[in-house]
């Protein structure tokens, strides 16, 4: 089993936790392996129908355990409202309760008017796995064609990693898709998913996409919502030199991980036409990854200005910024590093540039670190 870089947080939290991840990143997993002393599955359905019926179940249940306790309840979001039971019981004087929640819809929460206890929960995201969960040796044809969810990663075969992503979509579509009410155009939404699953990496363009999918604006605005709600796509908005200047307005978007990508288009192959567009995904997936492995705050945007000048990805975290361009290739030219250059003109701020490539070498051009990307990724989360 892979050790996932939350467990000594959570392990160690004095506060209860809440734990909101996409499905299929190890929640279960992961919490299980803390030991809990009750667990609580709420995608049981005798289970949920159960504390669906009864608002006291989790009282009584809890009633006649004496000292310390864990407690494990998965999938909270079915179930909102047992967030105020959560909450009664941890201000209860002398609680001995410690309580872990896992969620993969943030939406779910929303709407049910969930009450995420401030104050009383500490919250954390699990993604899929970081490379420096796996000591930074990824192999890249398997990251570019499958991704790093835990069970994906795990699997023995190719075969069987593409049949178990391809079903991925197909599960989503009826648990979530119809959960959120939207069965009665499921249709609509399912070319809305091809139609945003090709455009991944670029900006986003709501009008296009709708008529890609052959659907109203508003349906594919309110499409996309819950798409970024259960955590499936990520933007990455236009970089901002103060909060009223940006200098495009459209972000871009992308998928939390290239195998369910790469399953919603039924094409597993890192083909030369796509690898550009896979490998930049790869690296701004994996920069979510290590900061949620690490619990760091982090802020992702893109730069681009009106004369074409661009840098994949500029990264704020804490007081260091860096600006990244994504090289998917094996050699780095002077004319690569244009957008870096447009970038340190514009920003004219302290700031660090590097480009992550695909080769192995460790190389400096024109004062910009070029570096194998993996080692580029540590470099960063250790600075």
């Amino acid at each position: 089993m892979i050790s996932r870089s939350l467990e000594p947080l959570l392990r160690s939290s004095k506060k209860s936790v809440l734990l909101l991840g996409p499905r299929q990143t190890g929640k279960s997993t992961l919490i299980a392996g803390l030991k809990p002393d009750l667990t609580i599955n709420l995608m049981h359905e005798p289970t949920y129908l159960e504390f669906l019926r009864n608002p006291r179940e989790l009282e009584q249940r809890l009633g006649a355990r004496r000292g310390r306790a864990a407690i494990f309840i998965d999938e909270v979001q079915r179930l909102p409202t047992l967030l105020n039971t959560v909450q009664a019981l941890l201000d209860r004087p002398g609680n001995s309760f410690k309580f872990f929640l896992t969620g993969s819809s943030a939406r779910k929460l929303r709407r049910g008017h969930a009450n995420l206890l401030p104050g009383r929960l500490h919250v954390y995201t699990l993604s899929p796995l970081s490379c420096g969960e796996l000591g930074y040796s990824l192999e890249d044809r398997k990251a570019l064609s499958f991704g790093t969810l835990p069970g994906i990663w795990s699997e023995e075969s190719d075969d069987s990693r593409e049949k178990t992503l391809r079903s991925y979509a197909s599960t989503y579509l009826k648990e979530e898709v119809q959960a959120e009410s939207l069965a009665r155009n499921i249709e609509g939404f399912a070319r809305f998913l091809f139609a945003a699953a090709e455009r991944s990496g670029q900006f986003l363009d709501l009008a296009k996409l709708a008529s890609a999918a052959q659907l109203p604006r508003q349906s594919v605005v309110r499409f996309f919502e819950v798409l970024e709600d259960c955590l499936l796509v990520r933007r990455a908005p236009a970089f901002a030199k103060s909060p009223a200047r940006r200098l495009v307005q459209h972000p871009k978007y992308y998928f939390f991980d290239l195998g369910v990508l790469n399953g919603l288009l039924g094409n597993f192959h890192a083909s030369g036409d796509r690898l550009g567009p896979l490998f930049e995904h790869l690296v701004f997936n994996q920069i979510h990854n290590e900061a949620a492995a690490r619990d760091r705050d982090i802020r992702l945007s893109c730069y681009r200005t009106e004369h074409g000048a661009e840098v994949d990805l500029i990264l704020e975290m804490g007081r260091e910024t860096w600006a990244v361009e994504v090289k998917a290739s094996h050699q780095v030219r002077t004319g690569d590093l244009r957008g870096l250059r447009s970038f340190r003109e514009y920003h004219g701020r302290k700031h660090r540039a590097c480009v992550l490539y695909l080769g192995s070498a460790r190389k400096n051009l024109n004062g910009v670190g070029i570096r194998p990307w993996q080692e580029g990724l540590r470099e960063i989360f250790s600075a």
